[in-house]
């Protein structure tokens, strides 16, 4: 698959696009054994170093296998893939598994009610200063999705553990690719401003509902997809 992009990849870039495209619309499904080197680079137009370095750097991620003296052969990149495999899925947003996105949302339901909490329990003033400049509800779906992205980093970087702003960090192009159509219906915009709103009045009244409702909004934020999904295919 050629790569439709507007700014020209550097070889590196190609060979990965190339090869991450293929694995993940399943012309080299799991268990698959890539083409030699050496035809694999010519078919590429690529320098076989450059492959290599490139084969090198999925195999760590954990796409594939490589077996000195046997063909590469391609991962069930589910069961042997790592948090560093996020990054590069992050970048194949068009090409992803059908249910990746669901999946994605439901991680979230998980893991930023916890970060909420803690966010508001260590640096409530920073995280209202924040809530404080919500969008208007005509501002555009990229303004929301700004906006909503920056929220969560917010309360990453301000729970007092640097692992979640990792975690968060290796969605980033993902999720400004997927919100820009979540927030283009008005209702998804509504959504979030209550959801804005609920959080910063629980946050000053300094009681134990922020969890609570960061998770009532993480999940109707499923069932919101949902919709949109079935909308786009109708």
């Amino acid at each position: 698959m050629e790569p439709n992009l507007e700014i020209p990849l550097r070889p590196a870039q190609y060979a990965e696009h190339n090869l991450v495209t293929a694995i993940l619309n399943g012309r080299y499904p799991a268990g698959t054994a890539l083409p030699a080197e050496r035809s694999l680079a010519k078919k590429m137009g690529i320098t076989r170093p450059t492959l290599r370095e490139t084969l090198q750097r999925l195999a760590a991620e954990g796409w594939i296998r490589i077996q000195h003296g046997k063909p590469t052969v391609v991962n069930d990149f589910w069961s042997a893939g790592g948090l560093s495999m996020l990054g590069t899925l992050a970048k194949y947003a068009d090409v992803l598994p059908n249910g990746f996105i669901t999946r994605l949302l439901e991680v979230r339901v998980t893991l930023l009610p916890q970060i909420a909490k803690l966010a508001a329990r260590h640096q409530p003033l920073k995280i209202l200063e924040y809530l404080k400049n919500q969008p208007q509800p005509t501002d555009k779906a990229e303004t929301f999705a700004a906006y909503d992205w920056e929220l969560q980093i917010h309360m990453a970087v301000e729970c007092d553990n640097p692992i979640y702003p990792l975690i968060l960090n290796d969605f980033a192009s993902l999720f400004h690719k997927m919100a820009a159509r979540y927030f283009l219906p008005q209702p998804s915009r509504d959504a979030s401003l209550i959801f804005y709103r609920n959080l910063a009045a629980a946050i000053e009244r300094q009681d134990n509902s922020v969890e609570e409702i960061v998770k009532a909004a993480m999940e109707q934020s499923i069932q919101i997809w949902s919709k949109i999904k079935q909308s786009e295919h109708i």
